[in-house]
Order: C-alpha cells, then structure tokens, then sequence
C-alpha cells in the first residue's frame, strides 16, 4: 500500500481513531496514523480490533447496512467473524484462508486478515481483522 488511505481506527477497549494510513506493513508490532488534525500516531496493533477503510469519515446515516449474504464472489469464502467482545461482522475473504482448518487462530502466522464487505454499498471499502482480537471464525456455506 503506497498510498494514502482513509481509514477508521477500531481498539478493543471501544475507542475509535480516524486517520490516514500509508505503508501499512504488517510485519510490524506498530503502526503509523495521521489524524484529521495531521499529528502523527504510533498505535500497536495488538490494541486494535480491526481496520476499517472506508470512503468517507463522516459515512451515510440513511444508509441500511446490508447484513446478510447475497450471491457469492468468485475466488472468495463467506465468513462470520465473532469479536472477543461479542461484536461480529460478515464478509469475504478473497482467495486462500489465512488458516489452516481445524487450528486455532492463535496459531496463525498472519497478525490480520483481511474481509470485503457482504454490502456493495457499504462505507466500508475492506476490514482489516486484527487476530488477535478474534474469538471465532466462522465459515458460511453458499
């Protein structure tokens, strides 16, 4: 990621920081945010529950967020991904799982992964899942 992207920061203690992202590398246990001030921050990622990119900070208030599955995407697997802190979300992930089948997310290598959205319309472009905030992923049939 090269350039700059809009994105809305998630912790798991509930706060929310919006900002733009640049260079996110995930072989780091930090990352860097400008804010909407222009201040730069050091976050650690292990007190982040998922990166949000989106279109827009402010997003559509009239807008139904779609929470179901519609279709499918080809080359992608429909997930269900249940937070330590009981929130969920749905979408895609693009290409292989990020996981073996049957290990415990623990375990993974990978710090995040990455879900598409099951609403086209959504604010949201893609979620960045921090794993470590993650208690179940669920795989949902087509």
């Amino acid at each position: 990621m090269s350039d700059t992207q809009k994105v809305i920061l998630r912790f798991t203690d509930g706060k929310m920081l919006k900002g733009f992202i640049r260079d996110l590398k995930l072989t780091e246990e930090s990352l860097f945010i400008e804010d909407e001030s222009g201040n730069q921050l050091k976050v650690r990622l292990k007190e982040l529950k998922a990166i949000f990119f989106v279109h827009s900070f402010e997003g559509n208030r009239e807008h139904q967020e779609k929470k179901s599955f519609a279709g499918s995407r080809p080359g992608s697997k429909r997930v269900f991904v249940k937070f330590k802190d009981g929130e969920s979300i749905m979408g895609f992930v693009e290409g292989e799982l990020p996981w073996r089948t049957g290990f415990f997310l623990e375990s993974m290598k990978e710090k995040a992964f990455t879900i598409v959205p099951v609403d086209e319309a959504s604010n949201n472009i893609k979620i960045l899942v921090v794993t470590s905030a993650v208690n179940d992923v669920t795989l949902v049939g087509a």
